[in-house]
């Protein structure tokens, strides 16, 4: 038995969801490329280290799993590639280095035999 005089209470508003923080995941998600960002971080150091001479095997290792990752994770191109660029002018930067500080101590060890003690 309600009245019929009686207002009719205001309708509830409509509460909206908020903005999602994160989609759902639909589906298999694709696999990290392990090789090609190592890859990428070996190459990396290859070239940094290679500056004083001592990265031939950071860059060798960036070129081999550049590779790697090139066969087995075609959709990480950026990875491997720079992984490979960076590897081959490490591998390239390494051996110049490493000529120049044979040069050096070839003529600084014929250079010593010429120096005498004073006294």
């Amino acid at each position: 038995m309600t009245d019929p005089t009686a207002p009719e209470p205001a309708p509830r508003p409509q509460v909206q969801p908020g903005p999602q923080l994160m989609p759902p995941i639909e589906g298999p998600t694709a696999p990290t490329p392990n090789l090609s960002i190592i890859s990428m971080i070996l190459g990396i150091l290859g070239l940094l280290i290679g500056l004083v001479g001592g990265g031939l095997l950071f860059s060798v290792g960036g070129v081999v799993l550049g590779h790697l990752g090139q066969r087995k994770e075609p959709e990480a191109k950026g990875f491997w590639l720079t992984g490979l660029i960076t590897g081959y002018v490490g591998i390239l930067l390494n051996l110049i280095v490493i000529v120049v500080w044979i040069v050096v101590f070839v003529a600084l060890a014929a250079a010593g035999d010429n120096f005498t003690y004073p006294g």
